[in-house]
């Protein structure tokens, strides 16, 4: 065979090659753990909402700051989404594994992250353990130790948590812990529909992790938006988020009076003037 004839049969074979479908690997990362729908153009945002919250928590916020593309994420198994990967077993390091593998999969480059009380251990763990992800962290109404939220400690709740796994593996115990997580949903809101499983699960993670050891790992700035409902209590509730975030450096403690864990519906123009804020740097 001559060169010719060879060189064309390598290229042709070189043509066909190209014209496959690529391998798996290849193709877009579909989350499991999560869903995401996107609102507006301009810098990336991801907009995390909490324990038992859908997405809608958050998109009259991301309504009133255009000029930005918000990625409005929604945990499976809350707020009437299906549970799908997050099913069985653990769920915050593998969501969190998620939404940074989201992140590289979408070549966001550095895009800022908000979350709302378990969104916002979800943003913090991001922004600790994957920070060259990260642009800007926003953390609205938690503690490093969630269990501060209750008045206690990560230890001092351990017997809880380990009290809800038993509650889990009743249907009863499922229906009356669905009961009284649906106390703390929003108004108006579908997250009575969460799966009880799932919420419960989430519910004894976020009282056993304590991430305070890992907040001088946090190299991106970081806002950190608290809710003060009584002025009476604005003393203990101002020294207990300085000293929580005391190991982070340069965070951003911004307090908002008048307004419960659900900054965003009770105080809305001065959250979305700190939302603003943060985003604009």
């Amino acid at each position: 065979m001559g060169m010719e004839r060879r060189e064309f049969i390598l290229f042709g074979f070189a043509a066909a090659l190209t014209s496959l479908p690529g391998p798996a690997a290849a193709q877009r990362f579909q989350p499991t753990r999560f869903s995401v729908q996107m609102q507006g153009r301009g810098p990336d945002v991801l907009l995390i909402p909490g324990l038992t919250a859908g997405r809608d928590v958050w998109t009259s916020t991301a309504a009133a700051i255009p000029g930005y593309r918000y990625h409005l994420l929604q945990v499976a198994g809350f707020a009437g989404e299906p549970a799908r990967g997050n099913a069985r077993g653990a769920i915050l390091a593998p969501l969190m594994d998620e939404i940074a593998r989201y992140i590289a999969d979408r070549s966001l480059r550095r895009p800022m992250i908000a979350g709302h009380s378990m969104g916002g251990t979800l943003a913090m763990m991001l922004a600790a353990r994957r920070p060259e992800l990260i642009g800007r962290v926003m953390v609205v109404d938690m503690l490093p130790q969630p269990a501060g939220l209750l008045g206690g400690t990560t230890e001092g709740w351990a017997p809880l948590a380990r009290s809800l796994g038993s509650m889990m593996d009743s249907p009863g115990g499922r229906q009356l812990f669905a009961n009284l997580m649906g106390a703390f949903s929003p108004p108006q809101s579908s997250n009575r529909r969460s799966d009880p499983d799932v919420v419960g699960r989430a519910s004894q993670e976020l009282l056993a992790i304590d991430l305070t050891r890992e907040l001088p790992r946090i190299r991106a700035p970081m806002t950190v938006v608290y809710a003060v409902p009584d002025p009476r209590g604005r003393p203990a509730i101002e020294r207990q988020f300085n000293s929580a975030y005391a190991r982070a450096r340069g965070a951003r403690l911004v307090r908002i009076d008048g307004s419960g864990h659900m900054v965003m519906y009770d105080r809305p123009t001065d959250f979305r003037r700190a939302v603003r804020n943060f985003l604009a740097g």
